[in-house]
């Protein structure tokens, strides 16, 4: 069978302050600026739209000090995306800033990993440094969904569709999963925050935020497997994102990047 070939875009809709000494374990010698970019994503063809992560609204920006530029509904409007049809939804892991706007996709199917249903319902999260990135009623309106038979568990590998893919990582959380999806130039993997930098993978450092050090470590080489280049590895905060990948429109640069194509310097 052919697989399709899907448009994939990131697109921008918060962002924060930051210094290197707080992205990486064991802190950094180059105490300078290192801003984090949140991002929300989208995999479509003509037959079907997937989207990858929820983001957050206001409530979070003030509670959690970010910036936010546009809502996710705005940020998918922008691409022409009705998040009230979008028919399945891939939760990464359900930190506040990848599941927060859940509810206003009113039609969807979530895709999770039973490992993160079980991590943020079980007995970790008595433990502040573990419980701190999650929002309870987060958590709780996805059990709801679940009663609603709108939530599709995947333990480990699993297919969504034709061509995109959902794989257990671990490390940063319990449950967290990357996204894999049959493109044009190949296949991309939205790695989501098994890197939240580019340097993150590349060069085999960690984000202080971390449940398994070692399960992130070693997810590094799991995301070289699934892609078909170090450079068809998306991470899932940095800023470069918006600078590595062309934009779809002059209107969007900045905005929107789209990973189904070459990098802006040409290399595959």
């Amino acid at each position: 069978m052919t697989l399709p070939a899907y448009e994939v875009l990131a697109i921008r809709y918060a962002t924060r302050p930051a210094r290197r000494v707080a992205n990486f374990v064991g802190g950094d010698p180059h105490d300078v600026d290192m801003p984090m970019d949140y991002f929300v994503w989208s995999i479509r063809d003509a037959r079907r739209t997937v989207v990858v992560d929820t983001g957050f609204a206001h409530d979070m920006a003030v509670k959690r000090h970010r910036t936010l530029l546009r809502t996710p509904r705005e940020a998918f409007a922008l691409v022409g995306i009705d998040t009230a049809a979008v028919a399945d939804v891939i939760i990464t892991h359900f930190h506040n800033d990848h599941v927060g706007t859940f509810d206003t996709f009113d039609r969807a199917t979530f895709h999770v990993q039973d490992d993160e249903m079980a991590f943020t319902t079980g007995r970790m999260m008595l433990h502040e440094q573990f419980s701190r990135p999650y929002e309870p009623d987060h958590v709780a309106g996805l059990i709801r969904l679940v009663y609603e038979d709108r939530v599709e568990f995947h333990d480990g590998d699993g297919e969504v569709a034709p061509g995109i893919s959902v794989h257990r990582i671990g490390g940063h959380t319990a449950g967290l999963q990357v996204v894999r999806v049959h493109t044009a130039r190949g296949w991309v993997v939205l790695a989501s925050d098994a890197s939240h930098y580019y340097e993150h993978f590349e060069r085999g450092r960690v984000f202080p935020l971390v449940h398994h050090m070692g399960e992130t470590i070693d997810g590094y080489r799991r995301l070289r497997q699934l892609a078909s280049s170090p450079r068809h590895v998306v991470p899932g905060h940095d800023p470069l994102v918006l600078e590595r990948y062309p934009a779809p429109s002059e209107a969007l640069r900045g905005i929107v990047a789209r990973l189904d194509a070459d990098p802006v310097d040409g290399t595959r």
